[in-house]
């Protein structure tokens, strides 16, 4: 049975992981019939989004501990992810990610990403297991590797951010998957494009199921 890591990041598409995305991913991983464990960095968040207005408040929330309200509290600090333990790593999307993973959603074409966070897909990487992102998660990946081929769906500004990284970008409707096998990096863009729930479910299905496909 292949086991994922799948990383949050918090509870929220403007200020954590992307809630939709994070679920049907662990439901794509358990309709496959295999394992997931699920991380997120013990650390505060970047900020906290009232959902409702759209507006910052003055809260202030842990990644982790936000990120439990998804895992139903089966969730583990980032430290404790061994890239031994696991067939596969899995990011999913949300603004949030795009602040709290990585800075793309404040600083653009000149974020950074987290030191564990990079070392992380690092790690994978260089072992060759499969890393999968989902929405604008591709863009850290791509920030960290370089040279990957990844999928937004056609949104040109984030596109030339990601040429500008050295990575190569290819369009795709919604649903779509972007395998680039040689470096074992698997993306969908997930709300990256107009999206109903169902398209939802139908990326992180078609994600999990072109990652198994190429898992070793």
């Amino acid at each position: 049975m292949k086991k994922f890591a799948v990383i949050l990041c918090g509870c929220g598409s403007m200020d954590g992981s992307e809630i939709h995305e994070s679920v049907m991913t662990l439901l794509a991983i358990d309709r496959n019939e295999c394992e997931y464990s699920i991380f997120a960095p013990n650390d505060t968040q970047y900020h906290v989004i009232d959902h409702t207005t759209g507006q910052a408040t003055d809260e202030k929330r842990n990644m982790m501990v936000e990120a439990a309200r998804i895992a139903r509290g089966q969730i583990l600090p980032l430290e404790k992810c061994n890239v031994n333990d696991f067939d596969a790593l899995v990011f999913p999307g949300g603004f949030g990610a795009a602040k709290n993973l990585f800075t793309y959603a404040l600083d653009g074409k000149d974020c950074t990403v987290r030191e564990d966070i990079a070392n992380l897909i690092r790690t994978f990487h260089a072992q060759h297991k499969p890393i999968g992102a989902l929405c604008i998660a591709p863009v850290m990946i791509a920030k960290v590797l370089g040279d990957v081929t990844i999928t937004v769906g056609n949104d040109e500004e984030t596109i030339n951010n990601v040429l500008s990284f050295g990575s190569k970008h290819i369009n795709t409707l919604q649903t779509g998957v972007i395998a680039d096998k040689q470096n074992m990096i698997f993306t969908t863009p997930c709300y990256m494009l107009p999206a109903r729930i169902s398209d939802i479910a139908d990326c992180a299905e078609n994600l999990i199921e072109a990652i198994l496909e190429n898992i070793q």
